[in-house]
């Protein structure tokens, strides 16, 4: 499948900032990057560098005043669907290095608090099952309301509330797979057909053969979803991380088929 993706960031900087761009397609076996363009105005000369584990690449810049970014991409999307329920955990011995801390609690995936309640709620499934058992459970309970949380929000807000956006659930689940002793890395990425079109955020949880994507808001495909970049939490895959404050004047993200 080849996706279109066609992005617009248009912000004001009232002060000198540093700002970290992630909007770049990463270049994958999955997803092969056909062509792209990232251009700002406003800004002075781009930095490119590697994003985490060498997925994908982040930009700095630096900005004040009127700051416009867009990004094209053309993206080939070849990612096989997968039924993971019947996948084993894979042993935390055999985890490869950059794995063992998708393990771990984070800023917003406070994983070490939902030990007990996943336990008596998924303890009867193993591996793939269990993963699909905490989706299905996240899609039923949560409600999904645009607008409902901020940045401060984290998993453990989300689940007292019952509602969020795509980053909420995306805290969830990854919060229930390690407190299940199964790693998962958040996931930012474009998805076809989208409603709200946005960017999305997904988990991927390691099982025996590695990387698997699920997204508990069932809003996409997940073979449907360009992934950007990977990280901890939201605080690594956030599309534009900026070192002081801007005012938002347009942002759009459009995503279409192209074959």
């Amino acid at each position: 499948m080849r996706l279109e993706i066609d992005v617009v960031l248009d912000y004001h900087v009232p002060e000198r900032a540093d700002i970290l761009l992630a909007v770049e397609v990463a270049q994958l076996p999955d997803q092969i990057l056909i062509g792209d363009r990232l251009t700002v105005d406003g800004s002075g000369p781009l930095a490119p560098i590697a994003g985490e584990e060498g997925i994908g690449q982040r930009t700095w810049l630096t900005a004040e005043g009127r700051l416009r970014a867009t990004y094209r991409a053309i993206v080939d999307l070849n990612r096989p669907a997968v039924d993971i329920a019947g996948l084993a955990a894979a042993p935390k011995a055999d985890l490869p290095p950059l794995v063992v801390p998708y393990l771990l609690a984070s800023r917003y995936c406070e994983a070490d608090r939902f030990e007990t309640f996943v336990e008596r709620h998924f303890g009867a499934f193993e591996g793939g099952a269990k993963i699909m058992a905490m989706a299905d459970w996240i899609g039923r309970e949560m409600t999904y309301v645009p607008g409902s949380t901020d940045a401060e929000t984290t998993a453990a807000d989300a689940f007292v509330a019952r509602e969020g956006v795509c980053r909420d659930y995306a805290h969830l689940m990854a919060s229930f797979a390690r407190a299940a002793g199964i790693p998962a890395r958040l996931v930012s990425g474009y998805a076809l057909d989208l409603d709200p079109p946005d960017f999305h955020a997904v988990v991927e949880v390691w099982l025996e053969d590695g990387w698997h994507l699920v997204d508990a808001t069932s809003l996409a495909p997940t073979a449907n979803v360009a992934r950007i970049c990977v990280g901890r939490d939201a605080t690594d895959i956030a599309f534009m991380t900026i070192f002081g404050t801007a005012e938002l004047i347009e942002q759009s993200v459009k995503v279409t088929r192209a074959d």
